[in-house]
């Protein structure tokens, strides 16, 4: 364990009485409720949620994981605040971090202290929300983070197994921030502290509320709640229009009627530009767990306590993944100033033996990657940048990147910075296969595959095919297997040119819809026959807001309307998964 923090307990947003009262500060302005510990470092959304309130001038306080079973005093000690509440369920959805694929529950929680289970309610976002409003009817909520986002519409819920209505209809809140929410959450801060009153901010980019009365404002309309109930196709159109708008620069207003009054998204905001990113992750961070925590680990911050998000946003599009959904498909990033300032902090941490454990991303290798012709993007509808095709007008140059690489890896303090982060070999590889550059799209392109492999590995590269097979992969709007097989081909390459035994991990998926047994018989015959480790695999489990949640509750694809196979039941599942695990049946 790394030796504990010096700094006094001030350097943290308060999170109990004794600390408000240690600042002098006789009524908060904001309190935050989360369903994390309290870790102060820009991975953790509620510590720069805190952080960015704090930088206006804001007194702001943290509740991390509240008792939401004895008499409630976690959500009474610090009073009401002048402002509103703030709730998140954290860094992953309440379900996910709760249950398994096969819905049992799971026995430890990474972002608890001691990686216990228990600290947080199922569907924590609600709870929490439904309790203050009934101790401070009249104080505003506002709910964000990713269970918030994702769930902000009519959502199917796999453990209820049913559709679910906008998170707001069941919470009690008032507004809800989505995706990434700095920009929002000063806004609105700004303006409740300028006297407007909640009910006023109806025109927030990046937020959703219900509106109950009058006449409604401008937008798509989708298929209501109660509509969607009655006919899965009606969900599925509205799938289609609500990620197609999320992703597109110049949106529409979408509203969602219900029973109970219509759900109103208002737009997102534009890209960020490479200031406002440099701005977020530039705060006065500690980096650190709360001090309240002493001795005990939190495993998540343990998994990035040494490590630079140096992008956010995902291209890709993935159907099973809550990236773009919730962060976007256009990439932010900081700039390479910004990305040094914080390794050069890093080396002063505690505990610090000289290796970054990861400079990456969602993407480990979108990096200050962009549109040609940022008029084309404004005009794009594609969920995906990547798929069916790398679109021709995406600059994949990674040049940028290797600056950063190699400025990092020379700053003093430093031996080694590792890439954790997956990469995405489509872009990096030539669409037409040829091999005047090793199948990759330049020498450059090549350059920087080596680098990575050489300096930025500890011997495991992760990459991402997550399946062999075609028409799933289709459906997961992954490149082709071939693409992976080239890449392969490559890193044997390096090995043998520089007598290195480096091995290539790839994550794998069983039971996304369109994937039958005899694809999972046919993935593991390739894998077996490409004598590759399986370790990084996972059973497909439908979350909020993808497209392959869609598939697997409506069995069609939203964009055709054509019927897709889909593993639901539990056993079936179960077999798909077996297929994984060939070497461990071989060996016995």
């Amino acid at each position: 364990m790394a030796p504990a923090s010096t700094q006094p307990p001030s350097a943290w947003l308060p999170t109990s009485r004794k600390e408000v009262e240690a600042r002098g500060w006789a009524q908060l302005d904001v309190i935050l409720f989360s369903g994390d510990a309290y870790v102060d470092h820009p991975s953790f959304g509620t510590a720069v949620i805190g952080r960015i309130l704090e930088s206006i001038g804001l007194r702001v306080a943290i509740v991390p994981q509240p008792n939401w079973q004895d008499d409630l005093r976690d959500f009474k000690k610090l009073g009401a605040p002048r402002l509103f509440f703030g709730i998140s369920g954290g860094c992953m959805d309440s379900m996910v971090n709760h249950y398994t694929a096969r819905k049992r529950l799971r026995s430890n929680d990474a972002y608890t202290a001691g990686g216990q289970a228990g600290f947080r309610p199922d569907y924590a976002v609600s709870v929490y929300s439904r309790i203050l409003r009934q101790i401070y009817p009249d104080t505003p909520i506002i709910l964000g983070g990713i269970e918030a986002s994702l769930r902000r519409l009519t959502h199917f819920d796999y453990w209820q197994n049913r559709l679910l209505p906008g998170i707001l209809h069941e919470s009690g809140a008032n507004l809800l921030v989505y995706g990434m929410g700095e920009k929002s959450i000063r806004e609105i801060a700004l303006r409740l502290n300028a006297g407007e009153t909640i009910g006023a901010l109806t025109n927030v980019p990046q937020t959703a509320y219900i509106h109950q009365s009058g006449p409604l404002p401008e937008g798509l309309t989708l298929h209501s709640y109660e509509a969607c109930l009655h006919d899965r196709m009606l969900f599925a159109r509205n799938f289609k229009t609500i990620e197609e708008e999320s992703n597109k620069m110049q949106a529409a207003r979408i509203l969602e009627p219900h029973a109970q009054g219509t759900i109103v998204v208002e737009p997102p905001y534009l890209p960020w530009s490479e200031a406002e990113t440099d701005a977020s992750f530039d705060l006065p961070y500690t980096r650190l767990p709360h001090p309240r925590y002493k001795d005990k680990p939190i495993p998540a911050y343990e998994m990035i306590r040494y490590s630079i998000n140096i992008h956010r946003g995902c291209f890709g599009g993935c159907s099973f993944c809550t990236i773009s959904a919730h962060q976007g498909k256009f990439v932010v990033s900081r700039s390479l100033a910004s990305v040094l300032r914080e390794a050069s902090e890093i080396t002063k941490m505690p505990g610090f033996a000289g290796y970054i454990s990861d400079v990456g991303g969602p993407s480990a290798n979108m990096y200050r990657l962009h549109g040609k012709d940022t008029g084309l993007c404004a005009r794009c509808r594609r969920p995906s940048c990547l798929f069916p095709s790398v679109c021709r007008n995406l600059d994949t140059d990674p040049r940028p990147l290797l600056e950063l690489y190699r400025a990092v890896r020379a700053l003093p303090g430093i031996k080694k910075a590792f890439v954790g982060s997956g990469i995405r070999y489509d872009l990096l590889l030539d669409p037409a296969g040829g091999g005047r550059h090793g199948g990759f799209r330049s020498e450059i392109h090549h350059t920087y595959f080596e680098e990575l492999c050489l300096y930025h590995t500890s011997g495991r590269l992760k990459v991402a095919p997550e399946h062999t097979e075609e028409g799933v992969l289709r459906l997961m709007r992954k490149p082709s297997f071939d693409q992976f097989l080239i890449l392969k081909k490559a890193f044997d390459q390096i090995n043998h040119k520089h007598q290195t035994r480096m091995q290539l991990i790839p994550y794998l998926i069983s039971s996304h819809p369109g994937c039958r047994q005899q694809d999972m018989q046919k993935l593991s015959q390739k894998i077996r026959t490409l004598r590759i480790p399986v370790e990084q695999v996972q059973d497909f489990t439908p979350t909020p807001m993808t497209l392959s949640s869609v598939m697997y509750y409506t069995g069609v694809d939203p964009y055709t309307l054509k019927p897709v196979f889909t593993a639901t039941d539990l056993k079936e599942k179960e077999r798909q998964k077996e297929q994984f695990f060939w070497q461990k049946r071989t060996n016995m």
